[in-house]
């Protein structure tokens, strides 16, 4: 294992997240680049998960002409939504916005990010008609870390900006953190989705 991405790993175990969020590591996918770490995480609250996601690191020493670095971060986010805010037509944006500014918040340093956020919706029909329609938004995306001392970029706090995407999206508010701690930046215009309602009995 090359030492740039040892290290690059160890800073993601050793992030310092909010409680609400559990991470675990999970399988890396195995052909996207020579080196491959990755967690999935969750936003809960008692016994349900209010959004769910995964952040996969890549790394390849030669570097990466798409990428345009070494490094980089490839994600899946997923919440479900309640049917009053499934109905903007700016939330795809807005939810997009919402993983820019995590990382702006912390003053990251990014590149080439690239992604896409997707609504399904799904309606209940015979044995299950009495379950209300359901909305899921999905957000994949990517970005290429900027490195630093060491060749190594700072995944530790490109973990908990996700985390706060993920927060976020979950309709947690926000919490203010003095700058350089892992907590999850609040500021002025930051909006959340509303909290989910519990899960529907069959």
């Amino acid at each position: 294992m090359p030492p740039a991405f040892r290290r690059a790993v160890e800073a993601l175990r050793a992030a310092r997240l909010r409680p609400e969020i559990e991470v675990d590591p999970t399988r890396p996918p195995q052909r996207l680049a020579p080196y491959a770490y990755a967690v999935e995480a969750a936003v809960v609250d008692g016994e349900e998960d209010l959004a769910d996601g995964r952040l996969v690191l890549l790394h390849d020493p030669d570097g990466h002409e798409a990428w345009k670095g070494t490094f980089r971060l490839v994600t899946l986010v997923r919440a479900e939504l309640e049917p009053e805010m499934a109905a903007d037509p700016l939330l795809p944006e807005v939810c997009w916005s919402w993983l820019t500014g995590a990382m702006d918040a912390r003053g990251l340093a990014y590149g080439e990010a690239s992604g896409t956020v997707t609504m399904a919706g799904s309606h209940y029909f015979g044995g299950l008609a009495e379950r209300r329609p359901a909305t899921q938004i999905e957000i994949r995306a990517s970005w290429t870390p900027r490195e630093g001392l060491g060749g190594v970029p700072d995944t530790g706090a490109h973990l908990a900006a996700w985390c706060d995407l993920l927060c976020q999206i979950a309709g947690l508010p926000p919490v203010a953190v003095e700058p350089g701690e892992a907590g999850t930046v609040s500021g002025a215009g930051v909006v959340s989705l509303p909290q989910r309602r519990g899960p529907q009995q069959d």
